[in-house]
């Protein structure tokens, strides 16, 4: 069997996530270090997640907004934590204009900024600024928002779509007058993700709350959701935290409660990123490339005519044409069906090979005997090969395909949720209770997966201890699942009473 790809995943799992991004048309680099070029299927995919995820965001009851790029830094300096947690990623303006000097442009010394003004890495300073202004009383309580936009973090080690120095995303803030409240949006957005990402990237997820050592920087407690890629690594694909008064209290966001009191309100972050387009390609790509789930494919289905440059060619024109019209007009997902005509003046087969490496859920060809014969032929890019080794592609009745189109789609969008869903099944071992074993476990020649262990939720000096000894073995600590057995043991790191489960595993 021959593969699209040059590199397979069993050969080199990086270099072949290269390919599939390269082959697929989704991003290049732009000259710029650990910045890319989201090429338009690339992008057509980010789309898709802005309104699925959108339309979601907004159902509970949450409005967009935006927030400036630059963000003062005195902003960062009244969170100390905060700033340390990001103060290495951090790209800063320090002059407004440039003058030539020597036959170069150079920052001109007499237009310095006042004050440096921060890149944005995430926004909850100069949204809280916004919110001390917003929040007066009781009655202006809860503010729920969200705004889609650029970050910049430093990246020193960058990897398309998984870690750039500018990314795309959209963060969710809020302010609540009680704790309850907070917590209650911190839980209900964490859920909004997982369901966003099973439903629709067809990505299963564990969700539940980190470690204290991976909390968001000034976080009360920090959740996420873990998926696991095809090498066994974790997939961060996810976060919501919960802030409680840290930012309030550094930016003055203080309500009179019913009772005429003065109190900080309680508030929540949460977002998600383009990198959920890397968890796309990990988790669905195979040796041929990417494959995209029907509800975030931007087409779901692709006609590609079969020309010869003879007289047949019209007909067959006009039968694609009739064929995506009918499909354009059927709902899929309670949405309208994306289909689309390559007229593009190319080789048939070299056409299907690209939206094979595109990820498209349907590819249709159609030739002159598909016309005469009222047929078309079809590939599900789910399975492309059939048992021989030869592409898996079925004749059948132009009409017949129309009215199964849309549960074809449906079909594709669960096999591939069910084939990462048994992936993920299979590789959590729950029966470690032993350093040594953790370590076995991990060092098993082409081990993947993760281990679901015993935890004391140790903090201080023994959670250091613990989280050095796992950088030694490069592991780290996910999270603790929500729907997580209780535990019933000792603690693999510290040998005390255990209080939950925690997942430990290699990621990205």
């Amino acid at each position: 069997m021959k593969h699209a790809l040059s590199v397979t995943r069993e050969q080199d799992f990086a270099a072949w996530y290269q390919a599939v991004i390269s082959e697929a048309d989704m991003a290049e680099e732009s000259g710029v270090r650990g910045c890319m070029v989201i090429r338009p299927w690339g992008y057509g995919i980010w789309e898709r997640i802005q309104k699925l995820l959108d339309d979601r965001i907004k159902a509970t009851g949450h409005e967009n907004c935006y927030f400036p790029l630059f963000i003062p830094l005195s902003y960062f300096e009244k969170e100390a934590e905060h700033v340390d947690g990001f103060a290495k990623e951090m790209a800063v303006v320090t002059h407004h204009r440039l003058i030539q000097k020597d036959g170069r442009l150079v920052p001109d010394p007499e237009a310095k900024l006042e004050e440096p003004l921060v890149v944005r890495p995430t926004s909850e300073t100069v949204i809280g600024a916004a919110f001390s202004r917003w929040v007066q009383s009781w009655r202006d309580l809860p503010v729920l928002i969200n705004q889609w936009a650029n970050v910049v973090r430093w990246e020193m080690r960058t990897r398309m779509f998984l870690r750039t120095a500018e990314f795309l995303w959209q963060e969710g803030h809020t302010a609540h007058a009680s704790v309850e409240e907070a917590v209650e949006e911190t839980m209900k957005m964490l859920e909004v993700y997982r369901s966003f990402a099973e439903e629709c990237v067809a990505m299963p997820v564990i969700a539940g709350e980190k470690p204290e050592n991976e909390r968001f920087p000034g976080a009360v407690a920090t959740y996420s959701i873990e998926a696991m890629m095809q090498d066994g690594k974790a997939l961060q694909a996810g976060t919501s935290h919960f802030l409680g008064t840290t930012f309030s209290s550094a930016q003055n966001i203080k309500f009179q409660n019913a009772e005429g009191q003065q109190e900080l309100a309680q508030t929540t972050s949460w977002g998600m990123s383009t990198r959920m387009i890397g968890g796309l390609i990990m988790v669905h790509g195979d040796d041929d490339g990417l494959r995209v789930p029907p509800r975030l494919a931007p087409y779901q289905v692709v006609v590609v005519p079969m020309l010869r440059d003879t007289d047949e060619d019209a007909a067959i024109i006009a039968y694609c044409d009739d064929l995506v019209t009918a499909l354009n007009k059927q709902d899929i997902f309670r949405e309208p069906m994306r289909a689309l005509l390559d007229r593009r003046p190319a080789k048939a087969a070299n056409k299907r090979w690209g939206w094979v490496k595109k990820g498209a859920p349907i590819v249709i060809e159609v030739g002159g005997r598909d016309v005469a014969g009222g047929n078309v032929s079809v590939i599900r890019r789910d399975r492309l090969y059939r048992e021989d080794g030869k592409l898996d592609s079925k004749i059948v009745a132009k009409d017949a395909f129309i009215g199964q189109a849309a549960s074809m789609l449906e079909e594709i969008q669960q096999a591939l949720f069910a084939d990462a869903q048994a992936r993920l099944n299979g590789s959590i071992d729950r029966s470690i209770t032993s350093l040594d074993a953790l370590k076995a476990y991990f060092a098993a020649s082409k081990k993947q997966g993760w281990a679901l262990v015993q935890w004391a939720k140790p903090t201080g000096p023994a959670l250091d201890k613990v989280v050095e000894w796992l950088k030694g073995e490069k592991l780290t600590l996910r999270n603790v699942p929500v729907d997580a057995e209780a535990a019933d043991g000792a603690c693999i790191f510290t040998g005390e009473k255990a209080v939950e489960r925690v997942l430990v595993g290699r990621s990205y």
